[in-house]
């Protein structure tokens, strides 16, 4: 259905086509009207599906500008969904300059926040425990509200804001309109629809709709404990520009993160325990390419809206079907091809059998690449970029300087050019016993680890997130088998495989910490078990 078909506001409108719009998705087609109205409606849809826009259309056309007064609340989960909708409602308003729009969110200073709302504000857009402090200051009156909007609604919920929303809910006009939408449809949220609602019309997207059908979707099966290296290996194949690893715990994405880190990757993550200025420097970087790989949780990853995401990993399987394709629709956005990579072991098999019967599709198995294939990909990539140089020209200088140095020494052109391709692929083309037993022995059930003392301690300001970066980057060891770190003031002992620790004394024998020299070596004794990171 076209836009126009849709009654919208003329200024609207010319909003819409520069956004570059022409059709509404299902979940506009449906609401606009409803909403427009003046019904209640309650609304099924998937970030990505166009939902903002189905709420803020006939919001803007109801708000009456010459009105400066709250005429209208939007309650988001998270700061980063509030500053998202709002950027999104200022685009639809661009030519309705006298509506004004407010995010209100924890973490920006409230004084800010109250003058903007003194200057005349008809829109507020905050997450409910910002908009209740408001409240309480009585900086934001309700008395001109027509219209609330609570948008993800099972995320608020989840994330303990039952309570502000319907105290929200309860001190806004008895005859305001009440939209609500969410993901998914629990029973908490059907309560509220009833208590807070009047005869809400329901509309909910088709799960045929759920799946944007350009993803290929494909799963491996993978113990727990060798994700890690699997996901490398995948990332090494695929070279993604972009990517999102999604976690089920904040521990998980925690551990990954310096996982990752430690083998030498551009990654970074988002969950909810972290300070929102952390969450936006690493969307900051994500956005901008700084940051390669984000690992995220499901509530955290509400609100990011990154067009470019080539491969979304699934590294923990999702336990909600519509998690799944939430999940997914990370990527293959804005008309791209993407690719989803799920993650499985032992009995989630079976629920991978409910995912895709939810979806309605296919998610096929793939074998865990090897290490040969890791080296074929790297080899094809770098060959290829050989043959674009040589297309190019301008190497005539190049040659003439490696035909120099052939004439002076006792080896060949093609000596010259293996050497080349060690210094930059390295050592991982060798057949080499070593690198094979970092990449395998960890499917092995040897537990038996070995105690190392290290000549550096908290005294040094170091943590041990240094500790295990230096470890896990210097030797190639996985950083999730590092087992205990103990920090002392001047010195800290540290955990290692047993089979790994002549590798790990080997190349941490001249490495450096923090810009610190260090001395490493083993300590007297050991443990058979892997003890908790301090």
């Amino acid at each position: 259905m076209k836009f126009e078909e849709l009654n919208i506001d003329e200024r609207i409108l010319r909003a819409v086509e520069d956004m570059g719009f022409e059709e509404a998705s299902p979940i506009q087609a449906n609401a606009i009207p409803a909403v427009l109205e003046g019904r209640d409606v309650v609304g099924q849809a998937q970030t990505g599906t166009g939902k903002t826009a189905a709420y803020s259309i006939p919001m803007l056309q109801k708000i009456d500008p010459d009105l400066k007064k709250v005429q209208a609340i939007v309650l988001c989960p998270t700061r980063e969904l509030a500053v998202q909708v709002s950027e999104e409602i200022r685009k639809l308003a661009k030519y309705m300059s006298d509506i004004k729009v407010l995010p209100v969110y924890g973490g920006q200073e409230i004084v800010k926040q109250i003058k903007s709302l003194k200057a005349g504000v008809q829109i507020v857009v905050g997450t409910p425990g910002r908009v209740m402090d408001h409240m309480r200051r009585k900086t934001v009156k309700f008395d001109h509200v027509s219209m609330v909007i609570l948008d993800e609604a099972d995320e608020m919920l989840d994330m303990g804001f039952r309570e502000d929303m319907e105290t929200i809910l309860t001190d806004t006009p008895k005859d305001r309109q009440t939209v609500l939408f969410s993901a998914t449809m629990p029973k908490a949220i059907m309560d509220i629809a009833k208590r807070f609602q009047n005869d809400a019309q329901v509309i909910k997207v088709v799960r045929k709709e759920l799946t944007v059908e350009n993803i290929e979707q494909y799963y491996y099966e993978v113990r727990p404990k060798n994700k890690c290296e699997v996901l490398c290996r995948l990332i090494d194949i695929y070279n993604p520009r972009l990517s999102v690893v999604f976690c089920n715990t904040k521990r998980q994405v925690d551990e990954l993160i310096s996982d990752l880190k430690g083998r030498g990757y551009f990654a970074d993550g988002i969950h909810g325990d972290m300070k929102q200025a952390q969450r936006d420097r690493v969307m900051a970087d994500f956005r901008n390419g700084k940051t390669e790989i984000l690992i995220a949780t499901d509530v955290a990853a509400r609100g990011i809206d990154v067009d470019d995401v080539d491969i979304v990993f699934n590294y923990d399987l999702p336990q909600d079907e519509e998690y799944y394709v939430h999940r997914i629709g990370r990527t293959g956005r804005a008309g791209r091809e993407g690719l989803a990579l799920t993650f499985i072991s032992g009995k989630e098999v079976y629920k991978l059998k409910d995912i895709e019967h939810y979806c309605k599709t296919k998610i096929k198995a793939k074998p865990i690449p090897s290490l040969d294939d890791v080296k074929n990909t790297k080899l094809e990539v770098l060959f290829e970029k050989i043959k674009e140089t040589i297309a190019e020209g301008g190497i005539s200088d190049m040659i003439e300087m490696v035909e120099n140095h052939v004439n002076d020494e006792d080896y060949t052109s093609m000596d010259m050019a293996a050497a080349l391709l060690k210094m930059v692929i390295g050592d991982s083309l060798d057949r080499d016993d070593d690198v094979e037993e970092v990449h395998f022995d960890m499917y092995e059930d040897d537990n038996r680890m070995v105690r190392l003392f290290i000549n550096v301690g908290k005294k040094d300001k170091i943590k041990p997130a240094n500790i295990l970066g230096a470890i896990a980057g210097e030797s190639g060891m996985p950083g999730k088998l590092v087992g205990a770190i103990d920090m002392l003031d001047n010195y800290t002992f540290v955990e290692v495989p047993a089979k790994h620790a002549d590798k790990v004394l080997k190349a941490m024998s001249n490495a450096k910490i923090k810009g610190r020299s260090i001395n490493i070596e083993k300590a007297q004794g050991g443990r058979k078990k892997k003890g908790r990171r301090k």
